[in-house]
């Protein structure tokens, strides 16, 4: 699966924001509805100062940031499940990625068309996740229907199957998404070939005007309300402010988040939660030709972080010299480290942390 979807209602900011998030202006942005037919795709770097301190100790020939991949896709209306607007081509598209984050408008302003009429940012959300939900009623629907027939036929698998298609099929006709429902992990494996639309990790980004940028408004308190039933996180983002800030100097970009009361921006927030919401982390290899973030899942062992770089390295991996980021920079380095004590040799069972400097060890 592609990273994460860039969903909302149309006009809500979402094709501006994404040309933001890239730097690339790839993503047609206008005031009418489905300017977004086929899905954009970016690779967004990671916002990561830790990198930037390594560099400085290690001096390294180059550097290389961790990414995270973003898509814009087109704008949904109601009765989208049933074919309205770009209905179909809208679901097919988020199903193939791994995390949603829907961008709610949550502005005022007469010059700018909403879909429904005026500004409420629940109703909108209430709109997008209720087509998903509608949506998946009818996989989970289809699937029911099939595997209940080879019942009799005794298959372990379809036994398994049917309970936890009849739990889901439950939760959604209470119009609830799946991801509040507590499913075991085998639970999910089992219907993990359905791509469900509301199992999958949610976000949500508040669009406001650059006045709210710094302290959110009425309309971001109801989102973090909502989203609390979700455990979701809320990000606040201006794209009117972001999209100024592609055109700026990296000293006026300062002095003008300084001047609306924010420290950094809120798209590079934004790229971090997503990178988080995908279950990612990252560890660090350092040295003279290059010092480079590389991207793992939340609780991979160390030859899995490994194999990241190379399938050999995982396959061959014997030991990882490892040493925290807080101490590499603490102590200048492998050597420092080595010399403190603080450098460790673990292996095949050790979970790598976040921002953790390795090197391995392997048979080629």
């Amino acid at each position: 699966m592609i990273g994460i979807g860039i969903v909302g209602l149309p006009n809500v900011g979402k094709s501006t924001l994404f040309n933001a998030i890239t730097k690339a202006g790839a993503a047609e942005a206008a005031n009418y509805p489905f300017c977004t037919i086929e899905p954009n795709v970016g690779m967004v770097t990671v916002p990561d100062k830790r990198i930037d301190e390594l560099a400085k100790i290690i001096n390294p020939q180059r550097v290389v940031q961790a990414t995270v991949e973003f898509v814009d896709i087109a704008g949904l209306v109601a009765g989208a499940s049933k074919g309205e607007g770009l209905g179909n081509k809208f679901l097919s598209n988020i199903r193939g990625t791994a995390a949603i984050c829907q961008v709610v408008r949550c502005f005022d302003d007469d010059n700018v068309v909403h879909v429904s009429g005026g500004v409420d940012p629940i109703r909108d959300i209430n709109v997008i996740n209720g087509e998903l939900i509608l949506a998946d009623m009818e996989t989970i629907d289809k699937a029911l229907e099939k595997n209940k027939k080879l019942l009799v036929t005794k298959n372990k698998d379809v036994m398994k199957l049917v309970p936890v298609l009849e739990k889901c099929q439950a939760h959604l006709n209470e119009e609830k998404l799946l991801k509040t429902l507590n499913l075991t992990d085998e639970e999910k494996e089992l219907i993990k070939v359905y791509q469900l639309l509301t199992i999958k990790p949610m976000i949500f980004v508040t669009n406001v005007s650059e006045d709210d940028l710094a302290t959110g408004n009425e309309y971001v308190e109801k989102v973090r309300e909502y989203a609390k039933g979700l455990d979701s996180e809320v990000v606040i983002v201006s794209a009117k402010v972001e999209e100024e800030l592609q055109e700026m100097e990296e000293a006026d970009k300062e002095e003008f988040l300084e001047s609306l009361g924010v420290e950094e921006a809120g798209l590079n927030r934004l790229i971090r939660a997503g990178f988080k919401l995908l279950g990612l982390q990252t560890y660090f290899t350092a040295g003279v030709k290059e010092v480079r973030a590389w991207t793992i899942n939340i609780g991979d062992t160390a030859p899995k972080a490994a194999g990241v770089i190379h399938t050999d390295f995982e396959r061959g991996f014997i030991r990882a010299k490892v040493a925290s980021y807080e101490d590499f920079i603490k102590y200048s380095g492998w050597k420092g480290t080595q010399e403190a004590g603080v450098m460790r040799v673990e292996g095949k069972d050790y979970v790598v942390q976040d921002g953790d400097l390795m090197e391995f060890l392997f048979n080629v």
